[in-house]
């Protein structure tokens, strides 16, 4: 099996940033879609990009594409693909489906159609009248979008989103994916001071620090495939060991984290370490008017809270006053903030100089950026950055 054509699903907003990471690693023949980019690989594309993507949701082999607006033509065109090529015999295969602007609008229909499809092609092949599915799992998806019919078997498992460092969550977490795709969209680079005043369990820090050290997201964590019989333990155990090799020092990253409750900051700290970055990120308990910092040229990245993620309304926008008296005076920094409050450049005293719609879940929120000047050459690690004015060396013993 020489070529897979391949999906990486991704929330809208963010395929662009899939993309690029696709073509960092080498997959440059990239097709970008609402909501997923399309590529193709050998083998071990499947297991690079499930290691390295950082905001992609999930990675999906494509078995076919074509259009159905009968329960017939589903089943059968969906029993032509190959599904033999990658199911075994003991293959466990459960079937999802979604269903937009379609003709066959019953999804629990379409996948028990579906279902009944896969039985028989495995029928023809493996000459059983029954399959016990005790084996690895290949999760099936029939999508249906306006009469269009896609199949894909699930490459990841989990979503990709689960790095294997947070065990625990938080209350309001952001997707790490979603985070990832944040700072890949921001001006920081492991040269500047990141900083997330809003930090919660330390997503953004985290994923910044990731980054920074050029740690592939999924290498603490396993993927349905890497079961799959088709695929050589060989390829995962090389990608894995490419990825460990590839990690850059840590030494020179500064990535703060500070949040009102300290509560909250105990499952960060624990979570960074998790995620083998506690050297490098730093937390403190701090609320967001006393925020200040004496290094120049830094990025602000963060999630405050908005209502319906926090809080009231009222507490969000005193949060959003409080940030504008801040670090909204880090004049020569860059500053990047999601929310969905509609009255938040005002409230936040400055116009954004870019505005991105994305989506945190099933909210739809906007990415605002304030970019500050370029700094002069040499100079984005000249100086000791501080979160506040006293207590850098308290917050660097976190």
């Amino acid at each position: 099996m020489s070529q897979v054509e391949l999906i990486a699903t991704a929330a809208f907003g963010v395929e662009a940033v899939v993309a690029r990471e696709l073509k960092a690693l080498g997959f440059n023949d990239c097709f970008t879609e609402n909501g997923k980019v399309t590529f193709r690989g050998g083998l071990e594309a499947i297991a690079r990009a499930n290691l390295w993507l950082r905001s992609a949701d999930r990675v999906l082999i494509k078995m076919g594409s074509f259009p159905a607006t009968t329960f017939e033509e589903l089943f059968e065109r969906t029993k032509a693909l190959p599904w033999a090529d990658w199911l075994p015999e003991n293959a466990c295969f459960p079937v999802i489906g979604k269903s937009v602007k379609s003709t066959l609008y019953s999804v629990p229909d379409c996948q028990a159609i579906v279902k009944k499809a896969v039985v028989e092609a495995l029928r023809t092949r493996y000459r059983r009248s029954w399959f016990d599915e005790d084996g690895p799992l290949y999760r099936i998806e029939v999508a249906l979008l306006k009469d269009e019919a896609t199949l894909t078997i699930d490459t990841s498992g989990a979503g990709l989103h689960r790095r294997g460092y947070r065990p625990l969550a938080a209350n309001a977490p952001l997707r790490e994916t979603l985070a990832a795709a944040m700072i890949q969209l921001s001006y920081w680079n492991a040269e500047r001071v990141f900083l997330d005043p809003f930090c919660g369990s330390g997503t953004l820090p985290i994923e910044a620090a990731l980054i920074g050290a050029n740690i592939a997201p999924g290498l603490k964590r396993s993927f349905s495939a890497e079961q799959w019989p088709l695929i050589p333990k060989r390829i995962w155990l090389e990608a894995r060991e490419q990825a460990m090799d590839a990690i850059l020092p840590q030494s020179n990253l500064r990535i703060y984290g500070s949040d009102i409750d300290g509560e909250v900051l105990r499952l960060a700290r624990r979570h960074a370490q998790l995620a083998g970055v506690d050297k490098c990120v730093f937390f403190q308990t701090l609320p967001v008017a006393e925020v200040r910092s004496r290094f120049k040229y830094g990025c602000v990245i963060c999630n405050p809270p908005y209502g319906e993620r926090l809080g009231d309304q009222r507490q969000a926008e005193s949060a959003y006053r409080d940030m504008r008296d801040s670090i909204g005076r880090l004049d020569t920094w860059s500053i990047y903030v999601l929310t969905n409050h509609p009255r938040f450049e005002q409230l936040f005293g400055r116009r954004a100089d870019r505005k991105r719609k994305l989506y945190n879940g099933r909210i739809e929120v906007t990415y605002y950026q304030f970019f500050g000047p370029p700094p002069p050459t040499g100079r984005e690690n000249s100086a000791t950055s501080r979160l506040s004015a006293a207590t850098i060396e308290q917050n660097e013993t976190r």
